[in-house]
């Protein structure tokens, strides 16, 4: 069964769908196939995960059929999308009964609209381009069927968690994505360092995942249902209180899952994956969805302006935090690590504006997706040509090696950097405007997080300007064997011949590239992309910032380029040294994540480990102690009354004996004490 919901205003000014309304008596057939958009990538996993080694030869490419099939089916269902009435693109496919038991009835379903869609395209495409690079890059691993397994698996969860038309078939796929990402970081679980990582990982994003427990509660306990349409319809008419505390809840299942202050700190460990990894876990899937949850949510949200103000504050707090640690990594694929927290904290920064934010937060996540899975594809290619050295200090001068690698990075670089024409700066100067404008009368904001976001795109510009330069230019500072480099010596090192990658690796950071130079002119012209998602975020009257567009631009570029000046002078014309300076006190803080592990550990692990062997100490000691004591007490009993029954007639004669002479005894004194 298939209905078709249209969107209707709500009370909050949004568009949500309220009101089931019978489809047509023939639904668009297009839509029958949104469920293969998950099977199709879980059949994959699960053929490769069943078939064993019989499926090492072809299961690599077949995890990549897999991927690029849910594409072709969400490009079918987006082109059909395409043919609907704006009133009429949100689309609820029902599969069927999930749960009925008590005051719960709900479906199984799928939610097809313009947010989702989006979310279908970017993870299918770049995730396809993705398994294509790893099948180079993982050619020569014993594994890479299981590999591959697991990538369609992160897929399908992912696809899950986008498509689903209720908070609890969406915390399914969030727990699914959880799974993957723990198999796929600790892949090389042999390296114990590895191991740790994608348990650190799970873990915090467990702590993330209580949240979205705690709104799952707070919804049925206030609406009696956790669908969507239920939750969004009468979200207006909750208290205030409600919707805060539902909504805090909700951020703090975002904050783990996107990698946001104050959950952030599992992020960079989770570059002991292999390199195509990072690249769907940074740029498409994992850390978008704290995003989707916050803009899906968005009619909760705006019932509670005091949880959307934290919001922002949490968003612009983790885009500088991303933005500082990212300046002292030397770590290529960490400083990228840092580099997505600080523009996801964007995308959180711009959801929590509200309607002026909600859209410009998935523009920036779309074009994010692009440069960034090329970047850390183009990471993986140096480190495929130089050993799987990631030591920016040890790199230098690879531009000359590694040309395809350098140019397809260069589009990824300046596409963050928010150089015109390309994608960050039709998405990210965006978000920069939108947090310029007033909210609510009070100015004050939109000076406070506007020069937050304005300070961060200078920041940006310095550390991926530092990557780039430090990889790509300057002198090399590798041992080729020949002699001294910059800063090495001739035996300073393994030897490496840096060279470019297999066409299997670059054809994909070809395609990304492509996308990191056009595709944000292609969707900001004429706001195509902010009416496309009008159906969910809903139509937003245009706000002016309190400085005008044209100054914010150009402040914009200038901090960027002043970045990017900075940057040059200091590691491309300057000598750079092969092992770090001890630094100042803020980079050696930098270093070591500002501390965050540290504080982690002080404030909360090992009060758990005291809180966890005091109360393990208890339960052996004293309630275990206790009751083992007293069923020793009873033994002890038993064995010395078990002494008296020995069988012997002397004994037991004995005893009557002795019985009868205390009974005598006791007769006589009772009778002595009556006569005085």
């Amino acid at each position: 069964m298939t209905t078709l919901l249209p969107a209707l205003p709500t009370a909050s000014g949004l568009l949500a769908a309220t009101d089931v309304v019978p489809a047509s008596e023939t639904v668009p057939g297009a839509f029958l196939a949104a469920p293969f958009l998950v099977l199709l990538p879980l059949l994959g996993a699960a053929v490769l995960l069943l078939a064993g080694r019989r499926s090492d030869r072809w299961g690599a490419w077949f995890g990549v059929l897999m991927s690029g099939a849910a594409f072709v089916v969400g490009l079918v269902l987006f082109l059909a999308m395409l043919g609907l009435p704006v009133d009429e693109r949100v689309v609820d496919f029902r599969i069927g009964d999930w749960i009925v038991s008590g005051g719960l009835d709900l479906a199984l379903g799928l939610r097809i609209d313009p947010l989702s869609l989006t979310f279908v395209l970017l993870v299918t495409f770049v995730g396809t381009l993705i398994h294509v690079y790893a099948v180079a890059y993982m050619a020569h691993d014993r594994d890479r069927r299981r590999f591959f397994a697991y990538l369609n698996l992160f897929v399908a969860a992912m696809l899950v968690l986008v498509l689903a038309d209720s908070y609890l078939l969406l915390f399914v796929g969030w727990e699914g994505v959880g799974l993957a990402s723990y198999l796929l970081i600790g892949f090389w679980n042999h390296n114990r360092a590895y191991a740790v990582a994608a348990k650190k990982a799970f873990v915090m994003n467990r702590v993330g995942d209580i949240g979205l427990i705690v709104a799952l509660m707070l919804m049925f306990a206030t609406f009696g249902a956790v669908d969507f349409t239920t939750v969004f319809a009468q979200a207006p008419e909750a208290s205030t209180a409600l919707l805060t505390a539902t909504s805090i809840a909700l951020l703090l299942a975002a904050c783990g899952k996107s990698a946001q202050f104050p959950l952030q700190a599992w992020l960079g460990d989770a570059m002991a994956g292999p390199t195509p990894v990072s690249a769907l876990i940074h740029a498409a899937t994992m850390v978008t969805a704290g995003v989707y949850l916050v803009v899906r949510s968005a009619p909760i949200f705006e019932g509670a302006p005091t949880a959307q103000l934290v919001v922002v504050i949490v968003g612009a707090v983790t885009l500088l935090f991303g933005a500082i640690v990212g300046c002292a990594k030397d770590d290529i694929k960490k400083a990228l690590a840092a580099s997505t927290m600080s523009q996801i904290g964007y995308m959180i920064l711009a959801a929590g504006l509200g309607p002026i934010g909600y859209a410009f937060a998935i523009f920036h996540l779309v074009t994010h997706g692009f440069f960034k899975a090329g970047m850390f594809l183009g990471a993986g290619s140096v480190m495929h040509g130089m050993d799987d050295q990631v030591d920016m200090r040890r790199f230098g001068g690879l531009a000359r090696y590694m040309k395809v690698t350098w140019i397809t990075f260069m589009m990824g670089w300046l596409a963050i950097l928010g150089i015109p024409p390309f994608s960050g700066f039709w998405s990210k100067d965006k978000i920069i405007e939108a947090a310029f404008v007033p909210v609510d009368g009070e100015p004050w904001r939109a000076w406070v997080f506007g020069g937050v976001a304005l300070l961060g795109a200078g920041i940006t510009a310095f550390y991926m300007s530092r990557l780039f330069f430090m990889t790509f230019s300057g002198r090399r500072r590798w041992n080729d064997g020949s002699g001294s480099a910059d800063g090495l010596g001739p035996q300073d090192g393994p030897v490496q011949h840096p060279h470019e990658s297999p066409r299997l690796m670059t054809w994909p950071m070809i395609v990304l590239a492509v996308g990191s130079v056009a595709l944000g002119g292609i969707l900001a012209a004429g706001s195509r992309f902010v009416t496309w998602l009008e159906p969910v975020t809903g139509h937003a009257e245009h706000h002016e910032p309190v400085l005008p567009v044209w100054s914010l631009i150009t402040l914009t570029l200038l901090l960027v380029l002043a970045g990017a000046a900075l940057a040059w002078r200091q590691y491309a014309m300057s000598s750079v040294p092969v092992r770090a300076p001890r630094g100042s006190v803020l980079t050696r803080a930098a270093r070591r994540d500002l501390y965050q592990d540290d504080v982690n550990e002080t404030v909360f692990m090992r009060p758990g480990q005291y809180l966890t062997r005091s109360l393990v100490y208890a339960d052996k000691e004293m309630v275990d102690g206790g009751w083992m004591g007293l069923a020793g007490l009873v033994g002890r009993v038993g064995e010395w009354l078990r002494g008296w029954q020995n069988g012997y007639v002397r004994s037991y004669g004995a005893t009557m004996l002795g019985g009868l002479v205390v009974i005598v005894a006791v007769v006589l004194a009772l009778t002595t004490g009556s006569a005085s």
